[in-house]
């Protein structure tokens, strides 16, 4: 599965909605694989704060650290319209 989205003239309320999907999708299946916070940093190869960051919500995140961590699940964000 892939998750799209386009950075382009997006209103910032949209983009915040995307990066609140991404923070609920990562922490739901991190908890679901049972890991911390900690244990999913160490094994994603990211660091603490950032995983905590992201699942936060964190608008100003790096994607590819993003994509780092939905990595973890099979799964990667990718551009694309917002319509697909």
């Amino acid at each position: 599965m892939i998750l799209k989205y386009s950075l382009d003239s997006v209103p910032e309320r949209v983009y915040s909605i995307c990066m609140n999907t991404i923070a609920e999708f990562i922490k739901q299946n991190r908890k679901e694989a049972g890991l911390t916070q900690e244990e999913f940093a160490m094994r994603s190869g990211l660091g603490l704060r950032f995983v905590r960051e992201l699942e936060q919500g964190k608008e100003t995140v790096r994607m590819d650290k993003v994509n780092q961590a939905l990595a973890m699940f099979g799964m990667k964000a990718v551009p694309g319209r917002m319509d697909e």
